[in-house]
Formats: structure tokens, sequence, C-alpha cells
């Protein structure tokens, strides 16, 4: 299934390989971390680029807006059909532009599509009622967190810290740190909205198997 890859601006460690049907757009300072892949679209205020790049196509966006730079590319990419987006660049720097981009996350869940969000180590997703399975000998850690509410019946299998059928809240954070073991691991949802951190590849997952 064809992908909408958005970089944003911090640095990326691993570039894409970015198949024709793809879209690549470059949210403003993203453009800097495009790494040799030529952008479809490049979006923004470009406040924090500093200039407006000279591409074919353009959109440039006023400062004043509701809309984040990569929310406004998030929409972009659900108003021409897809419904898998990668944000390269998303995670860390300012903690409130990182929760904006956790935002976007959940604008694509609600909408039946499917977004990860890629920092230079942390990967967050967002499971709604369903199921991520991670495959291979999967290292480091795993977090999850409640989102937009309690979420019910949530299963952590062949994690260091086991959960069966718990019930996650919003005020008490008892799926924080938990850790792979070497083996396969799947994280389910029955009711509610998960939002997992985990520090592997999102290529090792099922998350765009749908």
């Amino acid at each position: 299934m064809k992908t909408c890859y958005i970089f944003c601006a911090l640095p990326v460690n691993v570039l894409p390989a970015v198949d024709p049907d793809d879209l690549v757009i470059a949210a403003d300072a993203g453009y800097k971390q495009l790494g040799g892949i030529k952008p479809h679209l490049v979006v923004g205020d470009f406040d924090s680029l500093g200039y407006v790049p000279r591409e074919e196509s353009v959109v440039e966006l006023p400062v004043r807006k509701d809309d984040t730079d990569a929310l406004f590319a998030v929409k972009l990419g659900l108003s021409r059909g897809f419904r898998r987006f990668v944000l390269l660049g998303s995670v860390g720097g300012r903690l409130d532009h990182t929760l904006a981009n956790i935002q976007a996350l959940a604008y694509l869940t609600t909408r039946g599509a499917r977004g990860v969000l890629v920092g230079e180590i942390e990967k967050i997703t967002m499971l709604q009622n369903g199921s991520l399975n991670f495959f291979g000998t999967p290292e480091g850690i795993v977090s999850v967190f409640a989102y937009g509410g309690t979420a019910t019946g949530v299963t952590e299998e062949n994690l260091a810290y086991p959960l069966d059928c718990a019930t996650v809240t919003t005020d008490f954070p008892i799926g924080v740190s938990n850790e792979f073991t070497n083996q396969p691991a799947r994280i389910t949802v029955e009711e509610g909205c998960l939002l997992i951190v985990w520090n592997g590849s999102y290529g090792e997952t099922d998350l765009f198997d749908f």
C-alpha cells in the first residue's frame, strides 16, 4: 500500500525507500532533512526554514493559522487518498511540537488512517481497538499510555512485565518502561486508544497491514 512520508524539522537517521506511488511532503524546515529525496510538495509558513524553497510545488501558508505545518501536510495526504503516514523527524526538540505531532496521529486514527512518528531513537504510534505485533527479536524499551480516555482490555504478550486484560487510565502510568524479551511481542487494546512508544523499527511491525 502506498505511503505518505512527511519530513519534519528534526534530523532523520535513516531515509525511507520511497516507491513511485508514495507521496513525499516536506513541512517547513523538514525541507533540510530530505537527504537528496525529491519532494512532491513543500508546505509551510517557512518561519523555521527562513526562506521559501524554489521547488515546483510549494504551498506557502500564513504564519497566523490554526494548523501546524505537519498537520496541514497530513490533511493533504488524506485528501489524496493516503492511509499510511510516516512523519520523519517528528519526535524530540520542543515538547510542544512533539505533542502537536501526537495530536496529528490522533487526527489520522479517528479518520481510519494509521501513522507513526519517527525520531532519532523513539517511534510513536496510536492503536485503537486492535493489536500491534512486533516481529523478529525486538529489543529495548516499549511503553503504552492511554490516550483520550480509559483503555480497557489491554494485554501485553511476551514482554518483561505482561498485562492481561488490564485497564489503563490517563492518570496512572502502569504501561511505562516495559521491555522486549528478544521474541515476537503483541500489544492489544479491546476498547479505547493507546499511545505506544518504542525504540525499534516500525518496519518490523504489522502497523501498516490493514
